[in-house]
């Protein structure tokens, strides 16, 4: 059994806001944080990269040096600077389109039990409180097998500003995420955000090749 586990902390890496360009299909709306959003917006990076890659294009132009400045936003501090995105836009006009993920009930219960741990408590991190994993939480609403993984964001108050953070995964030497996300292997999703002490929101997103519902 393979298994990632990855962090998104948010005042590490950069928040994105976008509109897409030159694009041959709906695109979500990025004013939302809802289940539905993000799998839309996820599912839309995995079955047309190349049209995904356009969304992040947009940022180039708010780069100065390592300052991120949107207009309306606050003028943000990132590890790479410009250079993160272009490197996931590289990636992204280089991958091939794969199978969209399928909305998960029981991996969205396990996501949400984590939120409700961490949330009042402040806390970041895969490991619950009580030193349940994510696949302990996963356990308790069905049987995955195979390929299993969690991204956590935290700050982030739109699903399409989640996905693009988790894509273009500046700081993060692996880009592990961006693998999470884009893994071939992995057919079923499920998602949980909600109020977060310290950062104010916090999203989870749980993956898997293979689940049963129980």
């Amino acid at each position: 059994m393979k298994r990632f586990l990855l962090i998104s902390i948010v005042f590490i890496f950069i928040l994105f806001s976008c509109e897409n360009e030159n694009t041959n299909q709906p695109i979500p709306p990025n004013n939302e944080l809802t289940e539905k959003a993000l799998l839309e917006e996820i599912n839309l990076a995995r079955t047309n990269p190349k049209q995904y890659a356009n969304i992040l294009k947009n940022l180039l132009q708010y780069f100065d040096g390592k300052l991120y400045k949107e207009p309306g936003e606050i003028t943000l501090i990132t590890n790479e600077g410009a250079a993160a995105v272009n490197e996931a836009i590289n990636f992204l006009m280089n991958t091939q389109p794969i199978q969209a993920l399928e909305l998960s009930e029981g991996l969205s219960k396990a996501c949400k039990d984590h939120v409700l741990d961490q949330g009042p408590k402040g806390a970041f991190g895969h490991d619950g409180s009580d030193g349940s994993t994510p696949w302990d939480r996963i356990a308790k609403y069905g049987k995955a097998n195979g390929y299993m993984a969690e991204n956590i964001s935290y700050g982030v108050k739109t699903a399409r500003k989640v996905i693009v953070q988790l894509i273009v995964d500046d700081g993060v030497a692996s880009r592990g995420h961006r693998t999470n996300i884009f893994n071939k292997n992995l057919n079923f999703v499920g998602f949980a955000y909600g109020f977060h002490s310290k950062y104010q929101i916090m999203t989870v997103m749980d993956f898997a090749q293979n689940f049963t519902e129980k």
